[in-house]
């Protein structure tokens, strides 16, 4: 674990005794993916897709749901509306293993919708918020935040009433002994206030992916941007996509290849690759390890429709990992050997 990310504040603090409960304070919704797009959608013409299914959505889910198959205890702290995908929602959560127990149900609100457009690369989004701008800092138990290790926020611009908190909540967590990791997502206007960079001050990690770090930096290439965003967290993670993940800590730079897969549904890699990195994170991991683990979780979820379906467990992550570190030793063997060849003909 990078022990420089704890302010001395922190240190005055004790976290959860396993050291391994996660809490979520984040959005909700329904997921309608339709996926095996042949080609991104186009106004005024019509698109096959090859499948459809109704899976548990949103950023803030993802992530939990990722946390909790590998062995976290994880509470969710959201709102959804009293209707059948609000259920649908909770029920989700609780059979991947997530505490509902602070998910609060408002009779006159809708849940949120969003509908997944999946090509084998990319994705398209359409969401219709409801219930996930209405949760407030007064809907949350804080002091239920006791006992957790670790705080995920994510989804900074669809929460427009939790919006303003973000960062109060952050900076109160970090002072009852959690670390903290912030992914602010795409922001649907472009405008990229400084409001989100009051949250980043108090994250101990950014998650960011490259366009998005770009437009918030206004930089033109992605280690300027690492830069500009390491003056302000203690740990920044910039995502790739198929190029792998960058991160800098401690002064630190670490980067570390994708791994190779054929995805079928891209929704919420990025997510399950935040589950993966502060699993490594709270599993004690360098950066170097952070990024592999989270590489291989985005790597995997991608393998299902939807962003839950294809997160690894342990078991699986482990099983993975092992292959491919295989892979990587016989390709470094035959490297050498044929170096060797090489030479002898020389």
């Amino acid at each position: 674990m990078f022990r420089n990310y704890y302010s001395n504040e922190t240190k005055r603090h004790q976290p959860a005794a396993n050291g391994r409960a996660v809490a979520v304070i984040g959005e909700l919704n329904v997921d309608l993916v339709a996926s095996g797009l042949a080609s991104a959608p186009v106004l005024g013409r019509e698109v096959l897709a090859q499948d459809f299914q109704t899976v548990l959505g949103s950023a803030s889910a993802i992530f939990a749901c990722g946390a909790a198959r590998l062995r976290h205890p994880v509470s969710f702290f959201s709102r959804v509306g009293d209707d059948e995908f609000g259920r649908f929602c909770s029920e989700s959560l609780r059979k991947a293993g997530v505490s509902t127990q602070h998910v609060r149900t408002a009779p006159i609100s809708k849940t949120g919708v969003t509908i997944s457009l999946s090509m084998r690369s990319d994705r398209a989004l359409v969401t219709v918020l409801g219930a996930i701008s209405e949760l407030r800092y007064a809907d949350l138990d804080m002091k239920a935040l006791r006992g957790h290790s670790h705080l995920h926020m994510t989804s900074f611009f669809l929460q427009t009433a939790l919006r303003p908190s973000f960062p109060r909540i952050l900076r109160q967590a970090r002072k009852l002994g959690l670390t903290t990791s912030f992914d602010p997502n795409s922001d649907p206007l472009s405008s990229w206030g400084q409001d989100v960079w009051h949250a980043i001050d108090e994250t101990t990690i950014l998650f960011i992916n490259k366009e998005e770090a770009l437009q918030l930096t206004r930089k033109t290439n992605v280690r300027a941007a690492l830069d500009q965003l390491a003056a302000r967290a203690p740990c920044v993670v910039v995502k790739l996509g198929r190029r792998g993940a960058i991160a800098v800590a401690d002064n630190q730079v670490a980067s570390v290849p994708a791994f190779e897969v054929s995805p079928v549904d891209t929704t919420g890699a990025g997510d399950s690759f935040a589950a993966g990195f502060v699993h490594a994170f709270l599993s004690g991991r360098d950066l170097h390890g952070c990024l592999t683990e989270g590489n291989a979780c985005g790597a995997l979820s991608t393998l299902q429709v939807g962003g839950t379906g294809g997160q690894p467990d342990l078991a699986r992550l482990s099983s993975f990992l092992s292959r491919n570190r295989r892979r990587e030793d016989v390709r470094r063997v035959s490297q050498a050997a044929k170096t060797r060849i090489g030479e002898n003909h020389e």
